[in-house]
Formats: structure tokens, sequence, C-alpha cells
């Protein structure tokens, strides 16, 4: 009896730790259920964008400095590449 105790005791405690109730309370409250979701879904959304940008300009400022070694071949296409995104990013057309 001493030990079919004790694995519930520890069963118990497993189940805490797990925070099962605060899951079903959350699912009883769909608003706030849709609420944190469409926060992290922002959140998420941001840091892909904030990222983005980054590794973006990153590129963009290797291949213009591969761009000014003045590459027999890769120069020109690295210079295209540089002169129509800097077109782009002044709103004209290709």
């Amino acid at each position: 009896m001493e030990v079919l105790e004790h694995q519930l005791e520890k069963l118990s405690l497993q189940m805490e730790h797990t925070q099962i109730a605060e899951y079903v309370q959350l699912l009883n409250r769909p608003f706030s259920l849709i609420w944190r979701n469409i926060l992290a879904g922002t959140a998420r959304g941001i840091g892909i964008a904030i990222g983005f940008t980054f590794f973006a300009a990153t590129i963009l400022y290797v291949l213009q400095l591969l761009g000014a070694l003045n590459l027999p071949i890769i120069g020109d296409y690295i210079a295209d590449i540089v002169r129509i995104v800097q077109h782009q990013l002044e709103g004209g057309a290709y």
C-alpha cells in the first residue's frame, strides 16, 4: 500500500509540473487563446522581417564590396544585381 501511495504522489507531482490545469483553463477561454496566438504571430512576423532585413543588408554590402574589386566576369554580374536592387529600393520598376 505504501508503494502505491508513493507512486500516486509521484504521479501528482508530475501532473503539476506539466501544468495541465493551466492548459485546460486556457482552452476554456477561447478569447485568451486567440489573443495569445495573435501576439505570438505578430512577434514571429516582426522577428522574421528584422532578420531578413539584416540578412539582405549584409548580402548587399558584401556584393558591393565584391563589385568594387572589379573581378573580370563576376564583377559585372554583381554590379548589375546591386544596380537593380538600388533601383527597386528607389521605387522604380525594372
